[in-house]
């Protein structure tokens, strides 16, 4: 049975209402609410709409849900400069209070894609009794490799430029968002926690078969029918609609409430 959705309600919190979200009221079936961690830069906007749908499925399903920006990222305070690894994670921690505060619900799960993932699982012994993590970044250092790799190709893309751009214009960048050394450095050292915690893994069909069984050795994955291509350039303002991700969201959280 699906429940009555409320209107959805943007605000503003935290400490200097600086943080910037959206929630969906519910019912808290079963004393449980769903907060929805982005991940960053151009696979924020990317995933804008899915977090949209999948925020309102669950309302539907009786789970309130709480999603937001990160410092720096989105509509909250702050520039692309401004964005630090470590508020990020901190910010996963205020929203869990504020959708705790707005809800009622006593116990909190959360889904994120890529470093949303990543975010959550690192904040979860804190504040959530489990998480969703859907294709979570494994290795840091081969993520900036990927997003270094893109921002060159962007370069010298005369489809999107008239010419080449020069390095100088666009060397702190990746993908139009200003990037720092020190963000460079901190997702630099991502990776997975150890095996053990309350967490679902979701990965898409694009990933590599064999880099998954050895990557992922020791962790129960379950394959997703979706195929984001997070690394292709060409699909860089393409939006990331799956309805079999979201029944698999669905699904896990109720399993999980």
């Amino acid at each position: 049975m699906k429940a009555r959705i409320e209107a959805d309600l943007p605000f503003y919190f935290g400490p200097g209402r600086e943080l910037f979200g959206f929630y969906h009221p519910a019912p808290a079936l079963g004393g449980t609410a769903v907060l929805l961690c982005p991940p960053l830069g151009a696979e924020q906007i990317r995933c804008h709409r899915l977090y949209r749908q999948l925020a309102n499925g669950l309302a539907e399903s009786g789970f309130p849900v709480l999603r937001f920006d990160y410092y720096g990222t989105g509509d909250s305070a702050g520039g692309s400069r401004e964005v630090d690894w470590t508020r990020c994670v901190a910010d996963v921690a205020t929203a869990a209070t504020e959708l705790r505060a707005r809800s009622g619900a006593q116990r909190l799960l959360a889904f994120g894609a890529r470093l949303g993932a990543n975010a959550a699982l690192l904040a979860t012994e804190a504040v959530l009794a489990g998480v969703i993590a859907w294709d979570a970044i494994v290795d840091g250092a081969a993520l900036i490799r990927e997003l270094d790799r893109m921002q060159d190709a962007l370069k010298v893309d005369l489809n999107r430029f008239d010419q080449a751009r020069p390095d100088l214009d666009v060397r702190m960048q990746w993908q139009g968002f200003e990037t720092t050394e020190r963000l460079r450095e901190q997702l630099g050292r991502v990776g997975l926690p150890a095996p053990g915690s309350r967490i679902a893994w979701l990965l898409s069909l694009e990933s590599d078969e064999g880099g998954r069984q050895a990557t992922w050795q020791g962790r129960s994955v379950e394959s997703i029918e979706v195929t984001p291509h997070w690394n292709d350039i060409d699909r860089l303002e393409m939006a990331i609609l799956s309805h079999p991700l979201i029944d698999a969201v669905k699904r896990r959280v109720q399993e999980m409430a």
